[in-house]
């Protein structure tokens, strides 16, 4: 009988307590005249007041511990009583500004190999909760609608290198490609991991074409004829020939790594978005996805 993996506790404590750390993590306001600088350089109409990397800062207490928009108003004045030179915008202009923020997420993420494995993969996230109780009420007639979210994930650090939000009726393999091209534009991606879902020989040929080792795990009783694909047909061989070794040789078990990460979203950030638009979920999560990236950087990095 396999051995329980004990936790190592002292090392999860000491990851909760290194995210408080990024609650009090000032290093924007050392460089907040000339962020602003750069940013309203060339701009026309009303130049910007706060920098980026405030709204970025704000953003992590909006979604980790879900704080209204006033609420955030109130939180910056604190600091400010502590640091005269921040500058205090109010709640609609931190509701505005953290709405229409595009992270970079090359800024979040830290420590990746020359060679990366990415594990793709798809879940769904609530849209509200009221659809809970609707269901109670009306027996079932109302339907709960739900976000897809697809993710490309390093499988070694954890971390999130390209994510893609969708409604529910999206599949899979739809959002394969924008996954890979974005994911190699920020690391040099060696092997890609994915279920059958991801199965299809435009995703075989997009994977020979970047020159990218495919370990997508082919549908049974497919057909191992080329048909327009031979990257595709070899992988089916070699598949279907004894999928318990294909699957050692690729370190498909790695695949779960995406899954892990479904996870610790959802503990980390609630299993639902709060905000109503469907322009501003999209943005809500890929904010989450960002903070995720900074988290588990702050929490390797103690």
């Amino acid at each position: 009988m396999r051995k329980k993996q004990k936790r190592d506790w002292k090392s999860y404590n000491d990851q909760l307590v290194k995210r408080g750390e990024l609650l009090i993590d000032l290093d924007f306001v050392e460089n907040w005249e000339k962020e602003l600088e750069e940013m309203n350089l060339g701009k026309r109409g009303k130049p910007f007041d706060y920098p980026e990397s405030l709204i970025e800062f704000l953003a992590f207490p909006r979604f980790f511990f879900k704080l209204p928009f006033r609420q955030e108003e109130g939180f910056v004045e604190a600091l400010a009583k502590l640091l005269p030179e921040l500058g205090v915008p109010d709640y609609t202009t931190i509701h505005r500004r953290i709405n229409r923020l595009k992270p970079k997420f090359e800024r979040s993420l830290r420590g990746l190999g020359d060679d990366v494995v990415i594990a793709v993969d798809a879940s769904g996230i609530k849209v509200t909760n009221r659809g809970e109780w609707r269901r109670e009420l009306w027996g079932g007639k109302s339907k709960r609608g739900y976000l897809k979210i697809h993710v490309a994930v390093d499988v070694k650090t954890g971390q999130i290198l390209a994510m893609e939000v969708t409604d529910d009726r999206t599949g899979d393999s739809r959002k394969f490609k924008s996954l890979v091209e974005r994911a190699s534009e920020r690391a040099n991606v060696k092997l890609a991991l994915a279920d059958s879902a991801y199965d299809s020989r435009e995703n075989f040929n997009l994977l020979e074409t970047k020159g990218i080792e495919p370990g997508i795990r082919i549908k049974h009783g497919a057909s191992g004829k080329a048909r327009g694909s031979w990257a595709r047909r070899h992988a089916a061989l070699e598949f279907l020939k004894n999928e318990k070794k294909w699957k050692q040789k690729v370190g498909y078990g790695r695949r779960w790594t995406a899954e892990g990460t479904f996870s610790n979203v959802k503990r980390t950030f609630g299993e639902f978005v709060v905000a109503k638009k469907f322009k501003n979920m999209v943005q809500e999560m890929m904010l989450k996805a960002f903070t995720y990236n900074v988290l588990m950087n702050l929490s390797a990095s103690r």
